[in-house]
């Protein structure tokens, strides 16, 4: 599949942070002629979604949730929550993702923030997630994993903006935001999102 053009830019929540994305104006599967390919993800990386906004907001915001701890950005994308993570002064942050385009992208992102993405430990202080409920298939899984982090003793913290999957009865909601997305992805200029630590 052809890559997206992309350039840095300021994250709209967030703009301490600035990432390689694509155009505004981009759709999720414009790089692949409009068509959805099963045997190549789409490249999520080339925007910054209204989970991971939110999340990296939070992050700078509360500086005390993850300063001097480990932490996990799962289904990392373009990284943003990563970098936030590290900028507001966790000991180390790793982000993984099943795109390995993604997980480049993410350290080509951290790299252009002054930031570095470690290797995962094996038991992160602080899990991340944003915008991971958005399908049927992939949502047990997300929340499977969460749930091993969680009874191992790690913070998880999601960023999500009612995608349709989002178990809420397993989290609380401890900040909101109104989220500035592209409309040629989302269909709507904000989004409001909720961020969520899992009970």
């Amino acid at each position: 599949m052809p890559q997206p053009t992309t350039r840095l830019r300021p994250v709209p929540l967030a703009p301490e942070i600035s990432l390689h994305l694509a155009a505004d104006s981009a759709g999720l599967f414009d790089s692949a002629g409009g068509e959805f390919r099963s045997d190549e993800p789409p490249p999520f990386w080339a925007f910054v979604w209204a989970g991971g906004q939110a999340l990296a907001r939070f992050l700078l915001d509360h500086p005390q949730t993850v300063a001097g701890r480990r932490v996990l950005d799962l289904a990392t994308g373009s990284g943003v929550a990563a970098i936030a993570a590290a900028k507001a002064g966790a000991a180390e942050v790793a982000a993984t993702d099943l795109d390995p385009a993604s997980e480049a992208a993410a350290r080509r992102n951290a790299a252009a923030n002054g930031v570095t993405l470690s290797a995962p430990a094996e038991a992160p202080d602080v899990l991340l997630a944003g915008d991971v409920f958005y399908s049927p298939t992939v949502a047990p899984e997300m929340a499977r994993q969460m749930r091993a982090a969680r009874r191992k003793g790690a913070e998880v913290l999601v960023g999500d903006p009612g995608r349709g999957y989002f178990p809420d009865r397993l989290f609380d909601r401890i900040a909101e935001y109104a989220v500035p997305v592209p409309a040629a992805l989302e269909e709507a200029e904000t989004l409001v999102t909720g961020v969520w630590r899992m009970r």
